[in-house]
């Protein structure tokens, strides 16, 4: 199975968006699992199942620090599903008006035939920018189907935005994940994207994204 990377076509959005949101809410799974290991939130449910033992009350010494490891797990949900919510009624409902309408835009989607139909495993955007004098390329949408992971494809969706930036003579690709995506992470530093920066601007609260201990990472390649 060698999936084709072709431009979008408006035939592809039902499939683009059901992968864009089971992409993005696998997430939420280990970003739980990594928040609920953190000193912090391990400390708090032990305090709470202590004070309650130390209260006398055995059903809150199970209640309380279960509800403490629910109130964390909706905090890792909200992160995710709050941000597929929000983009499947803005730039995700109108994929061509958002990606395809400009020169220096694109949306591209991978395709492959999979148990006899063609199936879309894939997508990449890339969006212009203009700073000053200079013009980048920002990447949107990297989702890779669970099916074919690990087969080279992620390395391509992102080669196919290095390379139409480079042809339009942008200075860099800018993209933003989570710390949460950790295989992602190591896939951009592969390809030659560095940190730049970090911040925890989301659309939950500030004290949910705290309890998560998610921070949303800015990488950059120069061209």
């Amino acid at each position: 199975m060698q999936p084709v990377i072709r431009r979008y076509r408006p035939s592809d959005k039902d499939a683009v968006r059901s992968l864009f949101s089971v992409g993005i809410r696998e997430h939420i799974r280990p970003c739980f699992q990594n928040a609920i290991t953190s000193p912090l939130n391990l400390a708090v449910a032990l305090a709470l199942c202590v004070a309650s033992h130390l209260l006398g009350s055995v059903p809150a010494a199970v209640v309380l620090p279960g509800a403490w490891v629910g109130l964390v797990y909706y905090c890792c949900h909200e992160l995710f599903a709050s941000y597929v919510r929000e983009k499947l009624q803005t730039d995700m409902q109108d994929i061509p008006g958002n990606y395809l309408s400009r020169p220096g835009d694109c949306f591209w989607v991978a395709e492959a035939e999979v148990d006899g139909r063609t199936q879309i495993l894939g997508t990449v955007a890339v969006v212009a920018k203009q700073s000053g004098k200079e013009r980048h390329g920002e990447l949107f949408r990297m989702i890779i189907s669970p099916t074919c992971r690990r087969m080279g494809l992620g390395r391509r969706m992102t080669q196919t935005v290095v390379d139409f930036c480079k042809e339009r003579g942008f200075s860099k690709v800018v993209l933003e994940t989570s710390s949460t995506q950790v295989a992602a992470v190591y896939l951009y530093e592969k390809l030659g994207f560095s940190h730049v920066n970090l911040h925890k601007r989301t659309l939950i609260s500030d004290w949910m994204i705290f309890l998560t201990k998610v921070s949303i990472l800015i990488m950059e390649k120069h061209l």
